[in-house]
């Protein structure tokens, strides 16, 4: 990974010191004066669990203090951008250095733009449930109430989009793959099938195999989409692919360490005007390694389907309704060879999600919640949120994440003991 951002951060030098070489220096000075500025915000953060963890003797799920700078730099039609943060960890117990982003945008032509370098990606149409949006994220910060923004990780990729009239076509090679920041033990305590109870592994014993970095290693993703217009509705459609390896550990090599394995997906979404909001739909197929569910340890493949809709049904008041589709196959071949396992999911697993939003005292006054519901599995997740802007510079947030089931091994029962309270100070400059 280290080397692959070099790489790439080298040839946004590159692009820089060539343009830098068209212009005299006094014109430089001037024209960075005027374009090149820099912002940021400073931010304090506190959250604690509304339960004690068992296996975890950290009681605070969120303890830092962190600063961001961010810049960008227009050159012609080429742009250039950095974010970084800085931030120290209390719950961690280390100060961290966090690339958000710094890359180049190059218009090698009127309907081919080139992006090099370090950035978030993101695609598909699910509000917080990702289908054929197989790019890195962040679940530790989710879980632990920083801004929504760190849910997506950044990767060092290179993007290529072609514009077309009547569709584009977006392509992106990560040339060392990118895994989720995934629960691990750390901070979180998760269920373990095989240890049958809550575990807290650190990540260096969990995992031993990463996927080697190397050419044929590399994630490759692709986006065909475009506008079509149905009657009175306009239609966002797409077309997407994939192959590279599933984002989190999902199986056990020889030595009983969990690895990445490998993963093709293809995809299609929707999304269009219907009546007064906004529908949409996705669907995506995981090929994962083709064992025909006969070894239980590797993640049998996987359609899944997902229908939405958003509404604004009063004024600055706005509502939300998703629902999702796990659906396994060779799900008898998995029957057969599980040894009977209590903790098989279901063949189909479902969810509902639900987003409430209201502004209000002048839209200086934001109110939200965000509900995972799981019949299948019986399980919840829900995200109540409060955020207060005294000013332009100053905010404050305020939420929870509220954990529970009916068993300790589904998907957000095993985090119950995750449950936790958090607020937010920001100050922008």
């Amino acid at each position: 990974m280290f080397r692959a951002s070099l790489f790439l951060l080298g040839l946004i030098a590159v692009s820089f010191v060539a343009q830098a070489d068209d212009w005299e220096q006094s014109d430089w000075d001037e024209e960075a004066s005027e374009t090149l500025q820099w912002h940021g915000f400073i931010e304090m953060g506190a959250g604690g669990r509304l339960n004690n963890d068992p296996v975890l003797d950290e009681n605070k799920t969120l303890t830092e203090l962190r600063g961001r700078v961010e810049t960008e730099y227009f050159s012609n039609d080429n742009r250039y951008s950095f974010k970084a943060d800085l931030y120290t960890d209390g719950v961690e117990g280390a100060t961290e250095f966090n690339l958000r982003e710094a890359l180049v945008d190059l218009q090698l032509s009127d309907s081919l733009d080139l992006r090099l370098g370090h950035q978030v990606l993101t695609w598909g149409t699910g509000d917080l449930l990702f289908l054929n949006d197989l790019f890195a994220k962040d679940w530790q910060s989710f879980f632990s109430g920083r801004d929504d923004e760190y849910l997506k990780a950044p990767s060092t990729s290179i993007k290529l989009a072609y514009y077309g009239n009547k569709a584009n076509l977006d392509l992106v090679w990560t040339p060392v793959f990118t895994n989720d920041q995934f629960i691990n033990g750390e901070r979180y305590s998760y269920f373990s099938p095989l240890a049958g109870q809550q575990v807290a592994s650190p990540e260096s014993t969990l995992v031993s195999d990463y996927p080697q970095e190397n050419f044929s290693n590399g994630e490759f993703a692709a986006r065909f989409y475009g506008n079509a217009q149905w009657g009175a509705s306009n239609t966002e459609w797409a077309l997407y692919a994939y192959r590279g390896f599933w984002k989190q550990p999902n199986t056990l090599n020889v030595q009983g360490h969990a690895y990445f394995s490998p993963l093709k997906a293809v995809g299609a979404s929707l999304r269009a005007n219907i009546g007064k909001g906004i529908g949409h739909g996705e669907i995506a197929w995981y090929k994962g390694e083709d064992d025909q569910g006969s070894n239980p340890l590797l993640p049998n493949n996987q359609v899944r389907f997902l229908v939405g809709y958003e509404q604004e049904l009063l004024p600055k008041f706005t509502v939300g309704l998703q629902y999702y589709l796990e659906h396994t196959q060779d799900y008898a071949a998995l029957i057969a060879n599980d040894g009977n396992s209590p903790y098989r999911s279901d063949q189909n697993r479902e969810l509902w999600t639900l987003r409430l939003s209201y502004r209000a005292l002048q839209d200086n006054l934001t109110l939200g919640w965000f509900s995972f519901y799981s019949p299948t599995d019986d399980d919840y997740y829900h995200r109540p949120s409060a955020k207060y802007r005294f000013s332009d510079e100053l905010q404050l947030i305020v939420g929870a994440n509220l954990f529970g089931g009916q068993e300790a091994h589904t998907f957000f029962g095993q985090f119950e003991d995750a449950s936790n309270l958090y607020a937010r100070i920001r100050w922008g400059y």
